[in-house]
């Protein structure tokens, strides 16, 4: 099978806690012919995947280095901790970073949020992972600040989440590789992300409808069902009303070959 022979995919990456599902099920409805692979990556290794070609666009989380990808920030999330259901915080709406002070705020190595220091206490070691971290909670060691989607990702029965004001978010944004033209599907993609309608879309789009075939043309019947051209009712040859007769006679005056005239002329009015 030869390149152009081979039928054309499409292949997602997403990181963790991102979760592509609405806009898998809106390609499927627009390109059924078109399947969609999803691969999923560590936030660490998304980048990587998509420099090397593993991946034709990925869900991430910014930032993202624009030397030679492309970006679009689609949504931030809203950033909560992760407690124990028995511990203070999960009593209230919503605390403050302040509020954290006496806490041991574990801070995993695949952290998604970016920043130095957390708030709280430290650990005495940094948890491998967010599934790692999530452990070290449920075990009552300390608390965990993550973006919302990976704390329903890890739910656990025992644990409970609260938003955390005053703490940095993360943004999830559709990247790809770039290049001097985008690919029609990445195209596709970045109008169904942007919420564009199916006409609206560009790329392939939808085939357009045939236009309506016009009327043969032509000049219609005479309303008498005479053929334009022909003779008039009066026997004239197809002369305009008001115009020469039959027999070269005009119209209301001389007649045909007797010369004898068709009526009284008409009086002024």
């Amino acid at each position: 099978m030869t390149g152009s022979d081979v039928p054309p995919s499409f292949r997602l990456a997403y990181v963790p806690g991102v979760t592509p599902t609405k806009w898998v099920r809106i390609w499927n409805e627009r390109l059924p012919d078109v399947p969609l692979t999803l691969v999923q990556v560590p936030a660490s290794e998304a980048f990587g995947l998509l420099r090397d070609g593993g991946a034709d666009a990925g869900l991430v989380r910014l930032p993202v280095d624009r030397d030679d990808l492309s970006a679009i920030p689609l949504y931030t999330e809203t950033t909560v901790v992760v407690v124990p259901k028995d511990h203070l915080v999960a009593a209230v709406d919503e605390v403050s970073a302040e509020d954290l002070a006496d806490d041991i705020v574990l801070h995993p190595l695949d952290d998604t949020l970016g920043w130095e220091n957390p708030p709280g206490r430290p650990a005495f070691q940094r948890p491998a992972t967010t599934e790692d971290a999530i452990e070290l909670v449920a075990a009552g060691i300390g608390v965990l600040i993550v973006p919302q989607s990976l704390a329903r990702l890890h739910h656990r029965k025992d644990l409970t989440y609260r938003p955390v004001t005053g703490v940095p978010e993360s943004r999830v944004a559709l990247s790809w590789p770039q290049e001097e033209t985008t690919p029609d599907l990445v195209e596709e993609f970045i109008g169904i992300v942007r919420g564009r309608t199916v006409n609206s879309t560009r790329g392939r789009g939808p085939t357009p409808p045939q236009p309506k075939r016009k009327p043969a043309s032509g000049k219609p019947a005479h309303a008498s069902g005479g053929k334009p051209g022909g003779k008039s009712p009066r026997g004239g040859a197809g002369a305009p009303k008001g115009g020469k007769g039959g027999h070269g006679g005009k119209s209301g005056g001389k007649g045909g070959a007797g010369g004898g005239r068709r009526g009284k002329p008409r009086g002024r009015s």
